[in-house]
């Protein structure tokens, strides 16, 4: 395996580093908290399709909002001008982006005959330098093609900011850090898991014996040996070589030092706290020998301190239009009888 052809003043060192891919972090906050005025219509304070992204990843996250959106549309009734299914649409996109819109559908006269959902992560305010005041539906992202729609078609429900008053924001903003963390613990987890339950390691090699396209081929064969190939074996053959002359040193035992679980409980505590939904509504499993108390009284106390606040912003609505978009009935219970 020596190489014949050596002139002996190949490196004396051979140092590759080659790794999986990383899922980029999640870029949440715009570039600043005001809306710029492009000309056209202002920008989002927030990037929303990373706010949806993030619904899907964040177990504990989307849970709470899911339920929220639960409750209310169970309080809700239908009216003449919007069905339960819009509403629902509507309500989902106020809760995970902080912005709702309805779009009044009219007839020929002009009268509004009901209102549709308009995804809100399309939706953008048209600027006060802009000749109409408006919205503007950017389904393709693309301003030539969108939608111009008049604000006296439109009813913007949002969640108030601090900064600006043309877009809403979430109020879980503060616990999307949390979010990601434990998204992130979980990927690094099952990514150690995919790698054969090992965070890499160093080839150290003082093996004379081989020459470089036999070290190319080793870093080959430990190059396929990634996710499904992880188990694989490789065999190596150098007759004069010696016991030490080929060393495998582990980087890390993640197994033992990571803190995946103290990771993954508090941050799931941070994002029920910021969505201040009660553990026991979200099927979470008791992890105390007490439980998580009575789940009746948690859900009583949750409608009356969460949803009702949300019902009544979305009947402010009605003032504003002058028409009875919105109408709910309270939150209650199921009484369950058992037959003596």
């Amino acid at each position: 395996m020596s190489d014949l052809n050596s002139t002996g003043n190949e490196p004396r060192t051979d140092l590759e580093i080659f790794s999986w891919g990383y899922d980029e972090r999640l870029s949440w906050l715009g570039a600043a908290w005001e809306c710029t005025d492009n000309g056209h219509y202002y920008e989002l304070p927030v990037n929303q399709k990373d706010l949806i992204g993030l619904l899907r990843v964040g177990v504990h996250h989307s849970s709470a909002l899911h339920c929220k959106l639960n409750v209310l549309t169970s309080t809700f009734k239908p009216t003449k001008l919007l069905s339960r299914a819009e509403f629902k649409k509507l309500a989902f996109n106020f809760l995970v982006t902080g912005n709702g819109y309805l779009a009044a559908e009219r007839n020929r006269f002009g009268k509004v005959l009901g209102f549709k959902n308009r995804l809100s992560v399309y939706m953008r305010r048209s600027s006060k330098n802009y000749d109409k005041d408006g919205y503007f539906y950017l389904r393709d992202h693309v301003f030539e093609t969108a939608d111009f729609i008049p604000k006296s078609d439109i009813i913007h429900l949002m969640q108030p900011d601090l900064v600006q008053e043309i877009y809403g924001v979430p109020d879980y903003l503060a616990g999307l850090s949390s979010a990601e963390l434990n998204h992130s613990a979980t990927t690094f987890r099952r990514r150690y898991y995919d790698n054969g339950s090992h965070a890499g390691f160093i080839v150290y090699a003082t093996d004379n014996n081989m020459n470089n396209d036999d070290w190319n081929n080793l870093k080959d064969q430990f190059k396929k040996a990634q996710r499904e190939g992880n188990f694989r074996n490789v065999f190596l053959r150098s007759p004069d070589g010696k016991p030490e002359g080929i060393k495998l040193i582990p980087i890390s035992e993640v197994a033992a030092k990571d803190e995946f679980l103290n990771i993954k409980g508090v941050t799931s505590q941070d994002m029920l706290t910021i969505h201040r939904v009660p553990p026991s509504l979200m099927g979470v499993v008791p992890t105390a020998a007490g439980g998580l108390g009575d789940a009746r009284t948690a859900a009583e106390v949750f409608a009356a301190n969460e949803i009702e606040p949300i019902q009544a912003a979305f009947l402010e609505a009605n003032d504003a239009f002058s028409a009875e978009v919105f109408k709910f009935k309270p939150y209650t219970l199921a009484t369950s009888k058992v037959d003596k």
